[in-house]
């Protein structure tokens, strides 16, 4: 393999994790954003920070149950629904994709069942509104294995393992665009 090669997937694997963890937060913030939304409330800022922990806070939120929900539910199934879409088109890139799909799933099915102990962030807000914490880790039961099960395969997309293929120059430039993209609309929406 020649350095080449070998510099697009050392460079690929780290900017597909930045994209994956960037891309999870902005789609569960959507998520509370459109529950928000739909439900009457009135959003007062959210916060996107690459180094911490995003949240969505309401000035008005008369359905605060629906709203918490809304974030771990669409940040798992919106990610998943784009990789499914990638993959019945038969886009070359759908493994990066599906790799952002699988770790929306295992963010969120962890950080609901997982904090569900300490009731952490949309975890105390579920429960002081009425879900139970069965509820909190059945959604990470469900959520959790699928990423797993999404990512498994995924290493020779990547260049890594005995049958490793070649990584595309193309998918590196996109994800490294698509990191760009993210922390410009992180900054433009809060970034503290």
């Amino acid at each position: 393999m020649n350095q080449t090669r070998v510099g697009i997937r050392v460079c690929l694997i780290p900017a597909t994790l930045l994209a994956a963890w960037l891309g999870m937060q902005q789609v569960h913030e959507l998520g509370h954003v459109l529950g928000a939304h739909l439900t009457g409330g009135r959003v007062e800022r959210v916060v996107l920070h690459p180094l911490s922990f995003s949240r969505t806070d309401l000035a008005h939120n008369p359905h605060p149950l629906v709203v918490a929900w809304a974030g771990p539910i669409f940040g798992a199934l919106a990610p998943l629904l784009i990789c499914l879409a990638a993959e019945r088109l038969k886009l070359s890139g759908a493994y990066v994709l599906r790799f952002f799909a699988g770790f929306c799933l295992l963010a969120n099915g962890l950080y609901l069942g997982v904090g569900s102990f300490d009731r952490i962030g949309d975890c105390g807000d579920l429960v002081r509104h009425g879900a139970a914490i069965w509820q909190l880790w059945l959604f990470g039961l469900a959520t959790a294995p699928l990423g797993l099960w999404l990512w498994n395969g995924l290493g020779p997309k990547f260049g890594l393992g005995k049958n490793a293929q070649d990584v595309s120059r193309r998918h590196l430039i996109g994800v490294v665009a698509v990191n760009i993209a993210l922390l410009a609309s992180a900054l433009a929406v809060g970034g503290g």
